[in-house]
């Protein structure tokens, strides 16, 4: 339902969002709303297509393949997995706090900063640190699980590997220190390989990921160290190059960060201080291949299209921000006081404003589904299905996340289509 404005008519069931609303924590009131050419079609849509509630604080959903979806509600410690219309199949109860989640198409990967797991009919403990599990979505048994640092949040799959951001986030009220490390883990072994050392603590938040490039928020420690944004290189650390080699630290927050279509990174940085009780924001759009290979002093703009960084400064309190992959339309929450409903926001992939949409309660978590136009096998385009159309387009996972190593028999988009990579 629009707020203020209604977006004008989109080519039908072009925008396909879900967008998870985190509710308040300890209130059971996770909500999932669905979004679908300029109609927010409902703010209970979990519950309105099962029956019951989704959970307590929904915190991250990815697709994992073109008919199955992970959500990660994080104080029901329940990982809750859905067809993309909607319908709950299965969920897992074994992986207590639960924070972010990842995919190679089969397995589904979560970290949590939990120190216990049920593993393959019996329990494993970690007393040393959080840990990622592996879940089979054939049958939704969690198969492995690894210790990492304290605290994990963000994590990504790329070429085989597990990347794993460790805050160290409870280390205001537990007898550890912040963590500063990327835990890089085999998938298949499900063993850590290495910890890259970012000398910067609180790596924190949903990270976005660019081909091998990484987005990675540390907020700092709400005193003295300030926050930063990490940007990482999965090469370098597969090849195993030296720690300081694989990163670069850049003094921007990257609190809500998303991919656009054109691999870079757009980035709200929310910084608070407990010294002041006030936040200060900062607004980046940030090209991680120019940031690596200058060292950080080249490829960080402020140059959102048109009015995105206008209007998003005008909010309230910014808690989420996503391109769509399929379509490059932009869209940004804002929480408000985060008691009452939230609101979406839309643009054209100009970055001219259409729609302003009433959600529920810290709307922050969004997945794109294909659009209609795009469904079925005979909308797969003949001349893509070699692998080896047009060399320079940016290949992507159904994820949204671009591919530099697609893998044989997936599905990805390329300039808007799907297509089968069969470049065997």
């Amino acid at each position: 339902m629009a707020l203020a404005m209604t977006a004008p008519a989109l080519h039908a069931a072009e925008e396909r969002l879900i967008i998870l609303n985190e509710g308040l924590w300890q209130q059971d009131n996770g909500r999932v709303s669905y979004f679908e050419d300029g109609t927010v079609i409902s703010n209970s849509w979990f519950s309105d297509i099962n029956g019951y509630k989704l959970g307590d604080t929904p915190n991250d959903i990815i697709a994992v393949n073109d008919n199955l979806i992970a959500i990660a509600v994080n104080w029901s410690n329940i990982v809750q997995f859905i067809t993309p219309e909607g319908k709950a199949v299965a969920a897992t109860e074994d992986i207590p706090n639960n924070r972010k989640l990842a995919t190679d198409g089969r397995y589904v990967y979560i970290s949590s900063y939990g120190h216990e797991c049920f593993v393959d009919g019996d329990y494993e403990y970690f007393d040393n640190g959080g840990y990622v599990a592996k879940i089979d979505t054939s049958d939704f048994r969690v198969t492995d699980a690894v210790e990492v640092g304290y605290e994990p949040e963000g994590i990504a799959y790329y070429k085989g590997y597990l990347f794993v951001a460790n805050t160290g986030g409870y280390a205001f009220q537990e007898a550890h220190e912040y963590e500063t490390t990327v835990s890089v883990i085999d998938a298949e072994t499900m063993a850590v390989v290495r910890n890259v050392d970012t000398g910067q603590i609180n790596l924190y938040g949903k990270m976005s990921q660019s081909g091998q490039y990484l987005c990675i928020n540390s907020p700092g420690d709400y005193y003295d160290v300030q926050a930063a944004t990490i940007i990482f290189d999965c090469d370098a650390a597969i090849a195993g190059a030296p720690d300081e080699e694989c990163f670069v630290s850049l003094e921007y927050a990257a609190t809500y960060n998303c991919t656009d279509k054109s691999g870079h990174f757009y980035a709200i940085g929310s910084r608070y201080s407990y010294y002041t009780g006030d936040y200060t924001f900062n607004y980046v759009i940030i090209d991680p291949e120019a940031v690596m290979a200058s060292g950080g002093g080249d490829g960080v703009t402020e140059d959102f299209p048109g009015t995105v960084l206008d209007d998003i400064k005008k909010f309230s309190m910014p808690y989420g921000l996503f391109v769509n992959p399929y379509t490059g339309y932009i869209y940004a929450t804002d929480a408000g006081d985060y008691t009452a409903a939230g609101a979406l926001y839309q643009w054209t992939p100009d970055g001219n404003l259409i729609g302003k949409y009433k959600l529920y309660i810290n709307p922050a978590h969004f997945l794109a589904l294909r659009p209609e136009s795009l469904s079925g096998i005979g909308n797969i385009s003949d001349d893509m299905t070699d692998g080896n159309a047009d060399e320079n387009m940016t290949i992507y996972n159904l994820q949204g996340i671009p591919v530099t190593s697609p893998l044989p028999g997936h599905i990805y988009i390329r300039n808007g289509k799907k297509f089968i990579y069969n470049n065997y």
